[in-house]
Formats: structure tokens, sequence, C-alpha cells
């Protein structure tokens, strides 16, 4: 390998480097509101980063990195969900400042919850809407839908969380 080659590869690792850094924690967050368990959103979170990374020469230059990569989580937490769906059939048998510790523990618990009332799809539009801030026609892109499709999903799975909360919107 000659000098330039391995400045070329310093530099793309270092360019992966500071996307795994600027992404890395709120794809994980994401995850664990997804599914509810933080080794399995760790663990996902590390395997999309992984792809991400064998495919980084293409990846690096998309318009949305970030979308690419968040796209790759949502899809292997979904084949990990219809793997273990499968197999069930088969084989049946961030706090406040100054906030009181216990308080905001009970609140996560209570967010935890809530979310997990809402279908799979559902869930997904409001972490990436509520949560990450994306528009929904940056979803529809990253889920593969119409973006009158994640306003539908967000719209039902608002209305479950205000009933969830004890509200009532009429």
């Amino acid at each position: 390998m000659n000098l330039s080659a391995v400045e070329a590869t310093s530099e793309t690792n270092r360019g992966f480097v500071a996307f795994f850094t600027a992404h890395y924690g709120d794809l994980a967050k994401a995850l664990y509101l997804l599914t509810r368990d933080p080794a399995e959103a760790d663990e996902l979170a590390q395997e999309a980063m992984t792809r991400v990374y064998e495919r980084w020469s293409r990846v690096r230059t998309m318009d949305s990195p970030g979308g690419y990569l968040y796209r790759t989580a949502l899809n292997l937490h979904r084949k990990r969900a219809r793997r273990l769906a499968v197999f069930a059939v088969i084989h049946p048998s961030g706090a406040r400042e100054g906030a009181d510790p216990a308080q905001v523990v009970e609140d996560r618990s209570e967010i935890v919850r809530l979310l997990a009332t809402l279908s799979v799809p559902q869930r997904q539009v409001v972490v990436l809407v509520e949560w990450l801030g994306l528009d929904s026609a940056e979803v529809a892109d990253l889920l593969g839908i119409k973006p009158a499709s994640v306003r539908t999903r967000l719209h039902r799975a608002r209305e479950v969380l205000r009933v969830g909360m004890g509200e009532r919107h009429d």
C-alpha cells in the first residue's frame, strides 16, 4: 500500500469516527424507545453502525448518511422482530436539572409504558418525529412509505398516548 492510499484510508476512518461520534448516542436512545431494552438497543445500534462502516465509501457521499443509518437500524429492528415472532409461534412455551431522581425514573417508566402500547409502526413515527425531530417527508423516506401515512400513524399514535395519559381529545 502506498502512502497516498494510507492517507486516504486514514481520512476515511476519521470521517466515519466523526459520524459515529455524532450519531451513535441518539441512535441508541431512539432504538431503546423502540425496543424498551437497553441491551437490545445497543446491539442494534452497533450492528447498524457496522453496516454503515462497511459501506462508508458510498454512504458518506449520500445526501443523508444519518438517514441511511436510521433506515438500516429500523430494518434491523423489523427483521429481529419478525424473527422473534416466528420463533414464538414455532416454540410457544433525559432528566430535568434539579428534578427528583425518583420522579425522573417514574416519568421515564411511564413514557416507556405508554410507548409500549403503540404498534411498532406508530412507535417508529413517534420516535422519529417527536424525539429525533425529523419531518414527515424524511420519516416517509426512511420507512419507505408516503408522508401522508406518516402523518396518519403519528395522529393515531398521539391519540393512543393521550388516552393512555388520561387526556381526551374531542
